[in-house]
């Protein structure tokens, strides 16, 4: 979409929140209508119309100076946070109050067939229903406000164990610690991000792997952080691939050179770190004389760029060889993996983020995300061809996570008894 686009979205929607506001401001004029003091009322009434229509205003400014060249900053994160929190909360509260006056209108269509002398069609509207538009509009109020401040860097472990019947005996209980999306251009607290990288180096797995989107859009975003994610150390390596991300595709640059530039930079910024970043091709991870093929491509998504090639990935690879997979789209696996004619045994992929929004409970499991990918967290299984899907360990465009917290994944191979 181009600027002139965007920039006709963030005007209707915004035309939206002020509409919100004018008929919140009756609510909360009902709401108030008893106070004793006047003065009260006036701060309560014109405090919210301050800072709601101020939060208007400055997501207008700061999306009206938004500029593609340099990519969406924390700056911008925040300013949309807001707004979406904003917005999130006068729609709860116009839902309640519009179902009660609904309950008004219906009432008074009642009353309009058996009305008599000047009595009023529609009854007032009661200051319960302003009560409880209020309590449910603090949900999401409060709950935003946490995904910014606290759930993002919430990092949570998650454990799995996989058993194979054709996994090389001494790989038996090998471990693989996996982190995607790190998304290091969205970060405003590096102490807080620190937390999640001193997990992920407790965890001393076997294996690091890094599974795409190590920035937003511009090679220098990681820079400031090359030191920390360096920490990550394995015995036997760590191995990365890039994401749709990494290629630089969100913003304009002034030449196709100036692109690939900073394409080349991000590549090197992989190696500093440590990483062996694998371009569609395979690596062998020996342990006591014994191997696996470890494979990686660049990547390959339903809806965007597709330029992995699992095939030249695969070349040189041992038909029986025991096959791990590094491939950022979900959908990539969907697509090509799991009835290919080659057995790889397991995928890992992140992208998705699981929305950064959802509900995780023992039994249940959501996210608006789901209506785009099949696999967008945990496990997947297709004829003991597993797919693992990172839920990311950073955040984009929303600066928050409310549900679905950022994630340090931990594998451990195991051998079929």
């Amino acid at each position: 979409m181009h600027g002139s686009g965007f920039l006709k979205v963030f005007l209707i929607i915004s035309a939206i929140s002020l509409l919100f506001d004018w008929y919140i401001f009756s609510g909360l004029k009902t709401l108030s209508a008893d106070w004793q003091s006047q003065l009260w009322r006036n701060i309560m009434l014109f405090g919210y119309l301050f800072i709601s229509v101020g939060v208007v205003a400055l997501f207008l400014i700061g999306f009206g100076s938004f500029s593609t060249a340099n990519g969406m900053r924390p700056f911008h994160e925040w300013i949309l946070s807001l707004f979406i929190t904003f917005f999130l909360t006068k729609l709860a509260f116009v839902i309640v109050l519009s179902l009660g006056d609904l309950g008004r209108f219906i009432v008074g269509l009642f009353k309009l067939a058996n009305r008599s002398g000047n009595q009023p069609i529609f009854p007032a509207r009661r200051k319960f229903i302003s009560e409880i538009a209020v309590l449910v509009a603090a949900i999401p109020f409060t709950s935003m406000f946490y995904a910014m401040f606290k759930g993002k860097y919430d990092y949570k472990l998650h454990r799995t164990t996989l058993y194979f019947d054709d996994l090389p005996d001494a790989f038996n209980g090998f471990t693989i610690t996996q982190l995607s999306d790190i998304h290091s251009g969205s970060f405003d607290n590096t102490e807080a991000m620190q937390r999640g990288i001193d997990m992920a180096k407790a965890q001393k797995s076997d294996l690091f792997v890094f599974t795409g989107d190590l920035v937003n859009n511009a090679a220098f975003e990681i820079e400031p952080y090359i030191d920390r994610f360096s920490q990550i150390k394995a015995p036997h390596g760590q191995f990365s691939i890039l994401g749709n991300h990494d290629y630089g595709d969100y913003i304009h640059w002034d030449s196709d050179q100036e692109k690939a530039a900073n394409l080349d930079k991000l590549k090197q910024h992989h190696q500093t770190l440590g990483y062996r970043l694998l371009l569609d091709e395979n690596v062998t991870i020996e342990k006591s004389g014994q191997k696996i093929s470890l494979i990686g491509i660049q990547n390959w998504g339903r809806g965007f760029i597709q330029i992995g090639n699992l095939n030249k990935a695969l070349q040189g690879v041992p038909k029986d060889a025991f096959k791990i997979l590094l491939s950022h789209d979900p959908t990539h696996w969907e697509e090509q993996v799991r009835y290919n004619e080659t057995n790889i045994h397991l995928t890992l992929s992140g992208h998705t983020h699981g929305a950064q929004f959802g509900v995780e409970i023992p039994g249940f499991r959501w996210s608006p995300v789901k209506y785009r990918y099949l696999d967008w967290a945990g496990l997947a299984n297709e004829k003991n061809r597993y797919l693992y899907v990172n839920r990311g360990f950073g955040f984009l465009a929303f600066s928050g996570r409310l549900g679905i917290w950022p994630e340090i994944t931990v594998i451990e191979l195991r051998k079929k008894a």
